[in-house]
C-alpha cells in the first residue's frame, strides 16, 4: 500500500510496543526532513510504525550561495525539535536507536559545522553527514529485498538510480552482484538552480536542461558497459510520482512500471509549468514542485540513454537502507562483505597486482586477526578492512616501486571500493601505507587526524598486515597457520615443510609494530616443530 505521511502535530500519542527494539532514522534531505520509526521484532524483521515529513529546501541555499543561511538553519531546528518530541513519545532516548543522517545538501555546505553544531545543541542530535560510499551501501541494503522478491531483476543487468537534489546515484548489478557504483554530481535542484538566470520559454528550458542531462548520461554510458539483458530500476519521490500517475496497477505489485514514452510527455508537461502551477495541479509542497520537473528529466534521458523502453519504479528508500543496518547493531552481512570483496580484487586487477600474493595475504592477516579477538577487541567491520588493505597493499608499484606503499595509500583514498565510505576508505589507506617501512605517527598525513581509537586500530591492523605480509614473502609460502596467543608471545605454526629463513629475516625487518602495539613477541614453528624467534 501507498505510504501517507503523517503530520507530527496530529499524530495521535504511539503505544510502546510489547516486543522488539525500535529504532529511527532521521534524514536531512535536499528539500526536506524525513524521519521513519519501525520496530525490529524478535526474528529481525523490520516493522514500519512510522513516517513523518517537512518541506526544508536546504539545497536552495546550498546549490546557490554555498552556505545554509540562519532562516532554513532555524527552520530545521524547529522541524527537528519536534521530530525529536516523537520519539520522546515512543520512549527512544538511547541516541544508539536514533540515527540523524545529511546528504549533499549538507556536505557540500561551506558552514556545515556551524550547522551541525547549532542542530546539535538545539536537539541533542548528532548528524552523520553521508559520503557518496555510504550513500551507495545503504541504497544497496535498501534494494535487497527487492532482488530478492523478484529474481528477473537479478538476471543480467540491472540499473537501480535514483536521481537526489544534489546528485544522481547509479549501481550496476549483474547477476545480482555490484559491478560498479556511482555517485554523479547532478541532481534535480542543483540542475534548476543552474537554469534560474535563464529566462527562457518553458520549451526552451527543456532543451536546456536536457543538454545538461546529456553530458550526465555520455558520462554514464561511457562508464557502464552494458549487457542485451538490461533493465532500470528507479528509486526516489519523484519516480514514485510518476508512477502513482502513469501505472494504474501499481498498488497490486511490489513495484511499478511506466513506460517511458509516457515518462517523456509528463516531463515536458511538468517542465512549462512554474511552481505555482505545479502545486497547484499536482498538490506537491514548493520544495517538492521545484525539482519535480528536473528529476524527471533526468529519469527519461538515463532510459534512453540505456535504450530502455520501460522504467521499473521501486518503493525502497535510502532510509530503509539504514533501518536494515540498525536492526543488526551496524554488522555487515556475509553477503554485504563478499560485494566489497568482489569490488577490492577488482581493483586489485586494475593496477595488476599479484593476485596470489594479495589473497595469501589477506588469508593470513584474517587468521591473525580472528585469534587476537582478545587482544585488539574489533569489530568485524575493521576484519573487512584489514583484508581489503591486505588484498590492495601493493598497488602502488602501478606507479613505482618506490615508495609504492605511500602510492597504494593514494590510490586507496581516491577510488571507489563499492561499500567503503570515505572513513573507511581512510582507515583502508592508511592500514595498507604503513605494511612497511616506518611506523605510524601523528605527524604523518592523515594519520593525525584520527580520533585516538581509529589511530590505535590502524596501528593494530597495520601490525597484523605487517606479519602476515612477511610469512608470505619465503620459498614456503604458507597458506594456513595456527595461531596459539601466549602471555609475551604469539606462535605461529606454518603448514609447510620449508625452511622459514626467509620468512624469520622478513618477520625480523616487520614485526616492530605487532610488537609495539601488543607487546608480544611472534615466534614461528614449521611442521616439523623448530621455533624461529623474531
Amino acid at each position: 500500500m501507498a505510504r501517507k505521511k503523517k503530520k507530527a502535530k496530529t499524530a495521535p500519542k504511539p503505544p510502546r510496543p510489547a516486543e522488539g527494539r525500535l529504532v529511527a532514522v532521521i534524514e536531512l534531505g535536499t528539500t526536506s526532513i524525513r524521519m521513519e520509526v519501525a520496530q525490529v521484532d524478535p526474528d529481525g524483521t523490520l516493522r514500519e510504525l512510522e513516517t513523518l515529513q517537512q518541506p526544508v529546501s536546504l539545497g536552495k541555499d546550498t546549490f546557490g550561495d554555498g552556505s545554509i543561511d540562519l532562516d532554513t538553519t532555524e527552520a530545521c531546528v524547529d522541524v527537528l525539535k519536534t521530530f525529536r518530541r516523537k520519539l520522546d513519545e515512543y520512549g527512544m532516548t538511547d541516541s544508539r536507536d536514533v540515527m540523524a543522517v545529511a546528504t549533499s545538501a549538507v556536505r557540500e555546505a561551506t558552514n556545515q559545522d556551524a550547522f551541525l553544531d547549532r542542530i546539535y545543541v538545539a536537539t541533542g542530535l548528532r548528524v552523520t553527514v553521508l559520503d557518496e560510499g555510504e550513500t551507495n551501501r545503504y541504497t544497496y541494503l535498501a534494494v535487497q529485498n527487492l532482488l530478492r522478491v523478484h529474481p528477473r531483476l537479478a538476471k543480467g543487468d540491472t540499473f537501480v538510480i535514483e536521481v537526489g537534489g544534489g546528485s544522481t546515484d547509479v549501481l550496476l548489478f549483474r547477476e545480482g552482484r555490484v559491478l560498479h557504483s556511482h555517485s554523479y554530481p547532478m541532481g534535480s535542484l542543483r540542475l534548476r538552480k543552474r537554469m534560474e538566470d535563464i529566462q527562457s520559454p518553458g520549451r526552451r528550458l527543456q532543451e536546456v536542461m536536457e543538454s545538461e542531462i546529456g553530458l550526465m548520461t555520455s558520462r554514464v554510458e561511457h562508464m557502464f558497459s552494458m549487457g542485451a539483458d538490461c533493465r532500470l530500476v528507479a528509486l526516489g519521490g519523484e519516480a514514485r510520482f510518476a508512477c502513482s500517475l502513469l501505472d494504474r496497477g501499481w498498488e497490486e505489485r511490489a513495484f511499478g512500471r511506466v513506460k517511458v514514452a509516457d515518462l517523456d510527455r509528463l516531463a515536458a508537461d511538468v517542465v512549462a509549468m512554474n511552481e505555482d502551477q505545479v502545486v497547484k495541479r499536482y498538490h506537491r509542497s514548493y520544495p517538492d514542485a521545484e525539482v519535480l520537473g528536473p528529476a524527471l528529466l533526468v529519469y527519461a534521458g538515463l532510459a534512453r540513454v540505456l535504450k530502455q523502453k520501460t522504467l521499473y519504479v521501486d518503493r525502497s528508500t535510502l532510509r530503509e537502507g539504514i533501518l536494515s543496518e540498525m536492526a543488526t547493531h551496524g554488522a555487515w552481512s556475509e553477503e554485504f562483505n563478499e560485494q566489497v570483496l568482489s569490488s577490492a580484487h577488482e581493483m586489485g586487477q586494475r593496477y595488476d597486482i599479484d593476485q596470489d600474493h594479495a589473497t595469501q595475504v589477506a588469508t593470513l592477516a584474517c587468521q591473525l586477526f580472528d585469534a587476537m579477538q582478545t587482544q585488539h577487541k574489533l569489530s568485524s567491520r575493521y576484519r573487512l578492512i584489514l583484508q581489503v588493505a591486505a588484498l590492495l597493499h601493493e598497488i602502488g608499484g602501478f606507479i613505482n616501486n618506490r615508495s609504492h606503499h605511500k602510492h597504494s595509500m593514494y590510490l586507496i583514498r581516491n577510488s571507489d571500493i563499492f561499500g567503503f565510505g570515505s572513513r573507511d576508505l581512510d582507515m583502508t589507506a592508511l592500514v595498507a601505507r604503513y605494511h612497511r617501512r616506518a611506523i605510524p605517527k601523528p605527524s604523518h598525513e592523515l594519520y593525525g587526524t584520527l580520533s585516538q581509537r581509529r589511530r590505535t586500530a590502524v596501528s593494530q591492523l597495520a601490525g597484523m598486515l605487517r606479519v602476515a605480509d612477511s610469512l608470505s614473502r619465503g620459498r614456503a609460502k604458507a597458506k594456513t597457520m595456527a595461531v596459539s596467543v601466549g602471555k609475551h608471545t604469539v606462535t605461529l605454526k606454518l603448514t609447510t615443510s620449508g625452511d622459514l629463513l626467509m620468512e624469520q629475516h622478513a618477520l625480523r625487518d616487520k614485526g616492530n609494530l605487532f610488537r609495539q602495539v601488543f607487546g608480544k613477541e611472534v615466534v614461528l614453528q614449521g611442521a616439523g616443530g623448530r621455533k624461529h624467534r623474531e
